[in-house]
Order: structure tokens, then sequence, then C-alpha cells
């Protein structure tokens, strides 16, 4: 593409970024920054202007925080036009158009897709319309659940244990109500964290009273004459009564509104190369569709060029100024999207952190600490080097762990550990799930492959 181009987009150009979050609120202000002087123009599906949502499931939900008082600061001045309330339906590649709910359309000469995730609701239709079913994702899904928490139920169930799950059984507890979780895994976290550390959250949920329920799964969600949500039946053929049940089952990628578009879109995201170009559904990279957020799939070379999609506030924050820098720059000083994977949640009292991909370790160890202690940090090994490491209230580690990874550190670890029990010193299988069967909660997911790994033979032919 000629230099002229981008000088002329960064002059006159129109923009459009659907989603109007985190991703896109800063991709905004990046190209601002960076002196986008076109038009710009930011599409979101619910009617408020971007807002914080680690708050919901944690302070709001205590009451600490209002969910009307979450927005996100601007950072500056965005000058954009706000279509705010209506969802994007379709994108048309060749003539470079998103269409709307409302059927209006807007063109574009460079997009940018930052449509997030939503909750993943109840598969039954009929029991998740029951009065009392709830789903934790938007700020109007926090305003309902606090109300509903507010009227005193006599019992919450929370179905799935990974971390919104989890958290919304803390503050439950926290709040003085009775709580039943069902985690169709061993134990919680599992799927992000491995079973090592699901144990030491699983004992952690049982001791501030959690009614904990590993290996089942919810069958049904029955209602009485009215209407409203009274009992859930589990796999096992108990049933428990209850007035409020959230559905905590992962997250969807919004994509579903692609479909038929052209570009490399499904369940997993919509898959970029580092510099967040989008590619098309034959693998071929667009120019002027870009992707950021929890909805993007790239590639990390710390991690074996697999895809990663990474629902982590810190990814989308620098996934977006990565895709808006390389929206309206010149191809020579376009840079790769290489953040660190880096999560962090608070539950029944701990803190709990994590950088790179736990997912993808075979091994664990406990470095500090101890697991019995509930204040530890684990390190993660796959392949002979450390992929990740977690901490239970022992942050200071994070950033040492950090450069580990980052530096290619040998697995098992070379420096002594700290661990009281000798146990502790030897690495242990860090017990993932099969990656086949649904688990609730990680947070990176490894969707993709090494360009080293070899699947296919070529056989030329011979004449």
């Amino acid at each position: 593409m000629p230099a002229d181009y981008v000088d002329w987009l960064r002059r006159e150009g129109r923009i459009v970024i659907v989603g109007a979050s985190l991703a896109g609120l800063r991709a905004a202000e990046t190209l601002r920054a960076e002196g986008f002087a076109g038009e710009l123009t930011l599409i979101g599906d619910e009617p408020y202007e971007p807002y914080d949502r680690p708050p919901l499931s944690k302070s709001v939900l205590l009451g600490m925080a209002s969910p009307h008082r979450t927005e996100l600061p601007h950072r500056r001045e965005v000058d954009a036009k706000w279509r705010l309330g209506v969802p994007a339906t379709g994108l048309d590649l060749t003539a470079k158009r998103v269409r709307l709910a409302d059927g209006d359309e807007v063109e574009y000469d460079r997009l940018l897709i930052a449509t997030g995730v939503r909750a993943r609701p109840w598969p039954k239709e009929e029991e998740a319309r029951l009065d009392g079913v709830c789903v934790l994702r938007t700020r109007d899904d926090a305003a309902h659940l606090y109300q509903r928490l507010e009227a005193g139920p006599r019992r919450v169930f929370v179905i799935g244990a990974g971390f919104t799950g989890s958290e919304i059984a803390s503050a439950c507890r926290e709040r003085g109500l009775s709580v039943t979780v069902a985690e169709r895994a061993g134990a919680p976290l599992v799927g992000a964290l491995g079973g090592v550390i699901g144990a030491v959250a699983a004992d952690l949920q049982i001791e501030h009273g959690v009614d904990l329920r590993t290996h089942v799964t919810v069958t049904g969600l029955e209602g009485d004459g009215a209407g409203r949500v009274r009992t859930v039946h589990l796999s096992d053929e108990t049933s428990v009564e209850t007035d409020v049940v959230v559905v905590s089952l992962g997250s969807v990628r919004n994509t579903g509104w692609l479909a038929g578009s052209g570009l490399g879109a499904g369940p997993q995201g919509i898959a970029c190369d580092a510099g967040c170009r989008a590619f098309d559904f034959r693998g071929i990279i667009t120019d002027d569709v870009f992707v950021a957020g929890d909805v993007a799939r790239s590639p990390h070379a710390l991690f074996g060029y697999q895809f990663l999609s990474l629902e982590h506030w810190g990814n989308a924050v620098a996934q977006a100024e990565t895709a808006a820098h390389n929206m309206i720059c010149h191809g020579a000083d376009r840079r790769p999207h290489l953040w660190m994977p880096a999560f962090w949640s608070s539950m029944f009292g701990v803190n709990i952190k994590s950088v790179g991909v736990p997912p993808m370790g075979e091994q664990l160890m406990i470095t500090q600490g101890s697991l019995a202690e509930r204040r530890f940090a684990a390190v993660y090994g796959y392949r002979g080097r450390i992929v990740a490491a977690v901490t239970f209230d022992q942050t200071r580690w994070l950033e040492f762990y950090q450069r580990q990874i980052e530096q290619g550190a040998p697995f098992p670890v070379e420096f002594p550990t700290v661990d009281r029990r000798p146990e502790g010193r030897q690495p242990v299988d860090a017990d993932f799930p099969d990656p086949s069967l649904p688990t609730h909660g990680p947070t990176v997911t490894l969707s993709g492959y090494s360009p080293a790994d070899q699947r296919l033979v070529f056989h030329p032919a011979r004449h």
C-alpha cells in the first residue's frame, strides 16, 4: 500500500470501531493521541458509554460501588460519533460497510473489531426465563443481581466455579447469604489453574461456608406456578431449593454478527496476526480490518506462537493500543502485540494473581510459601521451561516470574525454593482437565499451534 494512502487516512479517513467497551475506548484515545484527524465512529450494543467490568462481580455485589458509577475515565477527548444501543449485525468486506440492527450502514476505510464476549446463557431457554435466573457480565446484569441479593434470598445457587462464579459465591458469603456452588470438574478454578491449585480453592470455599458440589452438573431448573425459580436438580439425583440461580458457565465470543462476512471468525474468536490484522477465512491477512480485546485470537512468540484468546483487562488495553497504532502507520513502523498475559482476582479474603499461560503447564512447583497456608507462589512448566506462575497473597513474586517467563527460564526451577514441605521441591502434575471437556473459567484459551508443528506432509506430483 503506498505511503501517501496512510497519510491521507490519518488526515481524512474514516475509522469505525465496533465494540464500545474498554478496548474500543482505549483504541479511540490512542488514534487521536497519535494524530488521527479523520472521522471516528464507535458502535456499541449497550446504551452506555464504556464502563469497567471487574468491579461488577466484586464491589458492586457487596454494595460498595454502584453499577451506575463504573464508567471508565477518558484519558483524552476522542471527538467521535457514538452509536450506542445499536448492535452491529453484519459486515461487507468488499464494500467496507458495517450493518447495524436499525438498518443503517456505516462505511469505513479501516475497521477495528473489539466486540468482546457475553455471558454464556443457560441452554434451556424456558428455564433461563424463570424469574430469579441470572447471569453476570453487563452493568444491567450486576444491578439486577445486586437487587436480588439485597432482597435476602434463602439461598443462592451458582452454576460454575470459575473465577466469576467463585467471586459471586465469595460476595454472597460476605453478605451472610447461604450459597451452593455446582461444578462439573473436581474443584473450583481447575480450567484456569489446574487441579493442584483447585484443591486449595475448594478448601477455601468450604471453610467459608459454601456448599460446594463437585463432579456434578445441573440437569434442570424448576419453577413454581408463578414462574419463579425454586429448585435446582443435579446429575447425582439430588436437588437444592433456591430463590436465585446465577449461571456462570463462562463466556461466548461475540462473532455471530460476522457470519458470512469472509473473516476468520468463529466460537474461539477472530484470528489475527501479531500486529492485530484480521485473517480472512482462507488464512489471508486483511490490511483494513483489525481486532483487539477478548474477541481476538493472536499468536504469541513466548508461547510457541500458539494462538491465544485472552479475557484479561490489561490485554484489552495493550492490544487496543497496538491495533490503533498499526492502523494509522506505515508498515515499517508497525509493532507486534506481545503483552504478557496477567490476571487477578479476589475471593474469600485471598488475592489471586497470575502471569503467563497456566493452562499450558504440564507440571507445577510450589516455589514460595505453602499450599496449606494459602499463601504461596506456584510455577508452571511446559517442555522444560517456565510458562506461568500464580500467587495466593504473594504478589511481590510475580514480577520476578514474569522475567523468568520472558527469558525462557528452565523448568524445573534451578534456584532453591523456600517451600517448607519436602515434596514442594519436586514438580508435580499440574492436573488440568482434558481440554476436550468443557470447564468453567479459563481466562487464557490455547486455540492454535506453532508453525513448527508440522501437521501435513506434502508429496510433490511425479511426472
